[in-house]
């Protein structure tokens, strides 16, 4: 291989590596409530959205958002624009700096989004091809019954609501975990080893020929 190509390569993984890990950092900040202000205002957004698509369209929803926005910026404009005229002054347009602002994407920071984007996409098709043809027995079991409960779940909310509870839920539990951290794990190790202990024996259960072949 080329040394050039591959110095690139090793630097576009690295650069992904680094976006990776500043967007997760980035979301454990706001889950972590590391800065309230910015964690209450993500979380009531995302919470307002959710309720709203569980009400309305999502015509309607956007079509309620923009209008919402346009009510405060043009009430902002035209009270700025009032303001000046009484005051006979010449600050110009009250969203010049805004307006002025370059809000562009660089090409490098969406080269980075989708280089991320990528690995997940990768991870999850191969984890799901795992899974779904049968590469361990156990695994493939154990997504079987999480599917199966899912039918329940899902007989008894809508997708809206399940994304409204998972988002209560990315906004609380880590906060709880924090606080909490040496009881939950507890309890986790306690449901683990259960866990476990009953997959163990369903396996011994099972024909040698269709045993967990997991490669050494």
């Amino acid at each position: 291989m080329d040394p050039t190509a591959q110095s690139a390569d090793i630097s576009s993984s690295q650069n992904s590596a680094a976006a990776m890990k500043e967007s997760t950092l980035s979301a454990l900040e706001l889950v972590y409530w590391r800065d309230p202000k910015k964690s209450a205002v993500a979380f009531g957004l995302s919470l307002v959205v959710l309720v709203s698509l569980a009400t309305f369209s999502v015509i309607s929803v956007v079509s309620y958002l923009l209008l919402a926005f346009l009510c405060v910026s043009i009430t902002f404009r035209i009270y700025k624009s009032v303001i000046q005229a009484v005051q006979k002054s010449d600050d110009g347009h009250p969203f010049k700096a805004l307006m002025e602002r370059d809000i562009s994407v660089p090409a490098e920071t969406f080269r980075k989004g989708v280089d991320v984007s990528l690995a997940y996409v990768n991870r999850f098709t191969r984890q799901a091809r795992r899974l779904l043809l049968v590469e361990d027995l156990v695994d493939s079991l154990k997504l079987a019954g999480v599917m199966w409960l899912m039918t329940y779940v899902g007989a008894v909310f809508n997708g809206i609501t399940i994304l409204i509870l998972a988002d209560i839920i990315f906004f609380s539990t880590p906060l709880i975990y924090e606080k909490n951290k040496t009881q939950i794990d507890r309890y986790i190790d306690l449901i683990r080893s259960r866990v476990e202990e009953t997959m163990a024996k369903l396996q011994d259960k099972l024909p040698g020929a269709i045993k967990r072949t997991k490669a050494e």
